[in-house]
């Protein structure tokens, strides 16, 4: 049983093999609408029994400020990143720390009316986040003991009781210096502050300096860890690293960092510069070509100015890059956190079909999981259509064509954390159409997206699925070509299929280097814009098996019923299915629409036409479901050969 596989069954068994801990445990970007009143703010995150840190900011005017709050000083005690003011208290500020989030009161900061607030929730735990307090004494190389149970890559300090500037310690730049939170000021020396002592383990130092060490004053330190490798299924992965790097002459820099981030907070420590934070929540996205246009949304946490986009970072599989919007040459400190990577337990944790009316307006759909990536679908006829986080939400591409990638910003606005916000786009929200989106959350295990650019000679496109993909999609976004399937699950990882197509599979190479797919990563090969063109951007969408949740696999036809066992309990809630011996379209089925011993609608992908609701080719079946004896053959021939992906 491989180690995802090991984690779930363990979890859904309650044994201590679930204690693991992972960085949707410890931190959390949460996006939400101020309502003015009084309202809890669910993200997961313990802080009544774990403790930690609170971080707010309005992102839609300059008129609020960045709002700290933690659980050392207490509910509706708040300082302010973008200045060196004092704490004050605020009873209808943040009024309570939950086990599972925390409660606002109606102060317009953290809660005002109508507005789009986001909140940064990070927990005290060894190996990512401690929090201290101490009173000045002037003493000069005093040591502060801390509970990080890890050398600090980065603290941040602020006296409480009095006007100061913040002091940031960052492992890059050494104890000797210092940055300013609430400034644009670059590194500064001097031997005062942090006592020109590193921290280590147990302590960090501070100077006789007023930032942090004045006799009779209050003084609080967040301390962030550098590269803990204690979290994750087997304990060996880091979910947070303080680094730094230096642009080339074109103000280019690719960052690796061993994991895709999911949160980045940057400044430039050689000159003037703001501090930039920018989450994949908000629109952290890849970018097409590497050189930063598409629009990050970013807040600045030495500033009250509302959110602004502007092309600066992009994600990889394994860390970020620069756009040609930086400084030329110049060098950068930086804390990144880890992306989701917990293991699902069910299938409603990474799967939801979504039905609605089209309505032509900007509207938020709620969701009940944390959307990644949607196919699209019109029940009334139309394109369909793949759009995903990764790229952006204003970026489609048609399922049933080889177009080039389309862009409009108002396709979807935002993936939020429980919806998505839709705009006027035809694609998703046309008052003409009906909608059927089938909605995938990433997860070991299940499903990963990639965004890559190919070079003509990749070895191999790193992932983050955590097993070998049984079934990958893949799409160059920036040219008209295929859309092409392949996978272990698809002729053993050498043949290829069209998802935009009928077409049988064709048994070859062409796409794939074949037997090169494993846990990391996936093989590709530069053919026709398939998958690995010199300086084409790609998606990849890759699906496996996770026992009880998903089965990517196929079946034989009999002519006859035909029972798949998926190995789940309660039936498939999706399911989708090809012919690849011979022709046949892409059937897709859902339990939102019904999957039922009666007629079952469908829809299928690579075609654009309406929703059939009147033929009884599948019906349920607790171990997966069944194909009867009435489908075409296209479903069930006698000696045909069909792939499909099941969820329950």
């Amino acid at each position: 049983m491989d180690p995802i596989t090991r984690m779930v069954a363990a979890g859904a068994a309650g044994v201590s093999g679930s204690s693991a801990t992972y960085v949707d445990d410890v931190f959390s970007t949460f996006l939400y609408d101020g309502t003015g009143s009084a309202q809890t703010i669910t993200n997961g995150i313990d802080l009544a029994g774990e403790g930690g840190l609170v971080w707010i900011k309005n992102r839609d005017t300059s008129a609020y400020n960045h709002c700290l709050f933690d659980t050392e000083r207490g509910a509706t005690k708040l300082l302010i990143s973008n200045s060196s003011a004092y704490q004050f208290t605020t009873t209808n500020s943040l009024t309570g720390f939950n086990s599972d989030g925390f409660n606002l009161g109606s102060y317009g900061d953290v809660n005002a009316n109508t507005l789009d607030i986001c909140s940064w929730t990070f927990r005290k735990t060894p190996g990512f986040l401690d929090i201290q307090t101490w009173a000045g004494d002037a003493t000069s190389g005093r040591n502060i003991s801390h509970n990080l149970g890890s050398v600090p890559g980065m603290i941040l300090i602020k006296k409480i009781d009095a006007y100061e500037n913040w002091a940031v310690y960052h492992r890059s730049i050494g104890a000797g210096k210092f940055l300013s939170l609430n400034t644009t000021d670059d590194e500064e020396a001097s031997t005062d502050i942090f006592g020109n002592t590193a921290p280590t383990s147990t302590v960090f130092t501070v100077g006789n300096h007023g930032r942090t060490n004045q006799n009779g004053n209050t003084y609080i330190a967040y301390i962030f860890a550098h590269d803990d490798q204690s979290f994750g299924t087997d304990s060996d992965e880091a979910i947070i690293k303080c680094g730094s790097f230096t642009c080339d002459s074109n103000g280019l820099a690719t960052i690796d960092l061993g994991f895709e981030p999911q949160f980045l907070i940057t400044k430039r420590a050689d000159s003037t510069s703001q501090w930039d934070i920018v989450d994949s929540m908000r629109g952290l996205t890849t970018n097409k070509a590497g050189v930063g246009n598409i629009d990050n949304a970013l807040l600045r946490a030495n500033l009250a100015n509302a959110e602004l986009k502007f092309p600066q970072f992009g994600l990889t599989s394994t860390g970020f890059l620069t756009g040609a919007n930086i400084g030329p040459n110049a060098n950068y400190i930086y804390i990144a956190i880890r992306r989701p990577n917990k293991p699902p337990t069910a299938g409603t944790d990474v799967f939801q079909t979504l039905n609605y009316n089209g309505n032509s307006s900007t509207v938020k759909r709620p969701t009940n999981i944390l959307v990644d990536a949607f196919f699209t679908q019109r029940t009334n006829a139309g394109t369909p259509y793949a759009i995903d986080r990764m790229r952006g939400g204003s970026q489609y591409l048609s399922i049933n064509g080889t177009g080039l990638e389309g862009s409009a910003a108002n396709a979807v606005i935002e993936f939020g954390n429980n919806y998505i916000e839709v705009g006027t786009l035809s694609a998703v929200n046309s008052s003409a159409y009906n909608y059927a989106l089938s909605m995938f959350k990433r997860a070991p295990g299940f499903f990963d997206v990639v965004a890559y650019t190919g070079t003509g000679s990749l070895s191999g496109v790193n992932h983050n699925l955590g097993v070998t993909p049984e079934l990958k999609i893949t799409k160059c976004r920036n040219n008209t070509s295929d859309w092409v399937v392949g996978g272990s699950a698809v002729a053993g990882e050498n043949g290829y299929i069209y998802l935009h197509s009928n077409a049988a599979l064709v048994s070859s190479t062409n796409y794939w280097d074949g037997g090169d797919d494993s846990a990391t990563q996936f093989g590709v090969r530069n053919t026709n814009m398939g998958s690995d063109y010199s300086g084409k951007t790609y998606v990849a969408y890759l699906f496996a098996s996770l026992d009880g949740i998903s089965k990517v696999g196929s079946y034989t036809g009999t002519g006859n019923d035909i029972n798949v066992d998926c190995g789940f309990t309660a039936g498939a809630r999706f399911i989708m299915i090809k012919r690849t011996d011979s022709t046949g379209d892409w059937y897709v089925y859902n339990t939102v629409r019904g999957i039922s011993s009666g007629n079952d609608p469908y829809l299928l992908l690579n075609n654009s036409t309406a929703e059939v609701t009147n033929t009884d080719y599948i019906d349920p079946l607790n171990a997966g479901f069944t194909v009867t004896s009435s489908a075409p053959a296209a479903l069930n021939t006698s000696g045909g050969t069909y792939l499909f992906l099941a969820i329950a």
